[in-house]
Order: structure tokens, then sequence, then C-alpha cells
């Protein structure tokens, strides 16, 4: 299963509707939770998202509406004696942000936290493939993270019946690359993988583009309406356009947008907005709302087929 779940999607000040921030990204056996402001961990209850799965928690920086729920995630963690490992990744100028909200409360601390700061040139391998974090142009430290899954090949049965493989010789021929005169390009299709960035607090900046380059999945702030774009470059944020062209030039499959001000009460005029600038997919997020992550894309090269 790959799916984005959107715990809350308010900017500074939460709303009867919506939640402040906090996302979950399942990616097969990687279940990753970005920027858990306040109330994330009741989120995730009435989300049907279990903390045990857990295996990073990503915060691009530390405002309120993005972090003040780790304090009760952690110790959610602790109290679920969650078996594994569970990586945190934050800027590493916030070090201090991190251990005040580690500590917060006193509790019986069983939580085996993988603590990874995050700063420039931070790259790391998960399950799911690997995850960069570039920084962003915000009013304090900030990260935007980008998860790449590594290309691989599948096979394609019409190909391994036209030369005879089956059974126990298909995984032979994936773990040698080759079973007698047979390659395992003469069997199997490119299969490309999948791309996720998230994009929090920042004005536009080159790692914007660079974390968006291409993904099938961008989530994306867009504070502010492009009325308003004044107050989106003095507070450090983007305009529902701004995130929409970005989308555009940097062949994004699917656009969420998220983290809106409380100024505004349509949702639709983000939609609306947005799709002036981008032709893709757009998702005006909600609380508890999910999002799939887009299927490949049938268009890239197919595998040949018989004449």
């Amino acid at each position: 299963m790959r799916e984005l779940v959107v715990l809350g999607t308010a900017s500074q000040v939460p709303t009867r509707t919506r939640n402040h921030n906090g996302y979950v990204l399942r990616w097969d056996d990687e279940m990753i939770l970005f920027d858990p402001g306040e109330g994330s961990q009741r989120q995730m209850l009435h989300a049907n998202v279990a903390v045990t799965p857990l295996t990073r928690v990503c915060v691009t920086h530390f405002h309120g509406d993005h972090s003040l729920g780790l304090a009760g995630v952690i110790q959610r963690i602790s109290l679920d004696r969650v078996p594994h490992p569970v990586v945190m990744n934050f800027p590493a100028g916030g070090s201090e942000y991190f251990e005040r909200l580690r500590h917060a409360t006193s509790y019986w601390n069983h939580a085996d936290l993988a603590v990874e700061p995050v700063g420039p040139g931070f790259s790391a391998e998960t399950s799911a493939g690997r995850l960069t974090a570039l920084p962003l142009r915000h009013s304090i430290e900030t990260y935007g993270y980008r998860l790449v899954e590594p290309d691989s090949r599948r096979m394609v049965p019409e190909l391994l019946d036209r030369h005879g493989i089956a059974g126990p010789a298909v995984g032979e021929l994936q773990r040698a690359g080759r079973l007698g005169d047979v390659r395992l390009a003469d069997v199997s299709a490119p299969r490309p993988g999948q791309s996720f960035a998230f994009v929090m607090d920042t004005r536009l900046c080159d790692a914007v583009y660079e974390l968006a380059a291409g993904v099938d999945m961008l989530v994306i702030e867009s504070t502010f309406l492009d009325s308003d774009i004044a107050l989106a470059e003095r507070y450090g944020h983007l305009t529902a356009g701004q995130a929409a062209t970005v989308a555009q030039e940097c062949g994004v499959r699917t656009l969420v947008l998220t983290h809106f001000s409380q100024r505004y009460t349509d949702p639709e005029a983000f939609r609306q907005e947005a799709a002036e600038w981008f032709e893709g997919d757009v998702v005006v997020a909600e609380d508890l709302m999910r999002v799939p992550v887009p299927s490949r894309d049938a268009r890239r090269p197919s595998y040949p087929t018989r004449s």
C-alpha cells in the first residue's frame, strides 16, 4: 500500500475543521510521519493509523504547528513499546528543540529512537528508497524531503513463456541476471521507481524545484492565494499559484496542496488557482483524507510484444 494519510492541514492556527499539520506516508513496509503538529496522535486514531508500524519521523522545522505533537508521538512510541527503532530526522540546528520535546514531561521511556539530525548533503537509504533533504528559505532553519525508489525490472509472463522459463528458474534468473543464453533484459521490462516530495514553509528557491523534480506526488504548502502574494513573501510561504507553477515546471503527476491560512474559508479557491497553472491532478488536502500515490505511468516504455 502506498498512500498519504492527511492528519492536519492548518497553518499557524488550527480551525474547527483543520488540525495542525501532520502527514503519514505509507509506502509498503515503510511508514513515515511528517511534521507532527499538535493533536497528531489523536488524528492518527481518527484515521485508523497505528503508531506501532511507524518507522521514521521527519520534521521540516521547529515551528509549533509542525512539531508540537512530537512529544506525544514519542511518548506513544514508548507506551506501545514499538519493537523496532524509529528514526528521527530534523534540522540539526533544532536539536535543542527536539530534546525539549522528547523530554517535555515525565514518562517511562521505552522508546528506541535513532536520532539522525539533517544537514547539507543528508541522504539515507530506507526500505522504500533513498531519502534526501534540502534546505529551504523560511524564517528559521527548514528542510524539505524527497523519497525516490530505485528503478527495477518486472518479469513479463509472455516473454518468460517464449523462452521456456518457469518455476524456480525465474528466481535464479533474477538473482544471476542470466540463465544460459537468456538475459534478464530479454524477459523483463523497466520498472521506474516511484517518488515523493514534501515541501513545507518556504519562499520560492532552487531547492523547491530540486525536491519536486519529476515526482509522482508533491505535498506542498500553499498558505496563501496569489492575491496575498506580498504576505507570502513577507512570512516565508508560498501561494497556491506558486506551488502549482512549480508542479507544472517539474513534471509532477499529483499535486497535494495543504497548510492553509485560517483567513480563507473556501478551499475551492485553492483548487481553482492551482488549475490555472498545473495540468495534472490537484488535491486540496482535508483532514483525515487518504491520497493514493499514483500508479506507475503507463506511458513509459513497455516491454516488446510478439510481432
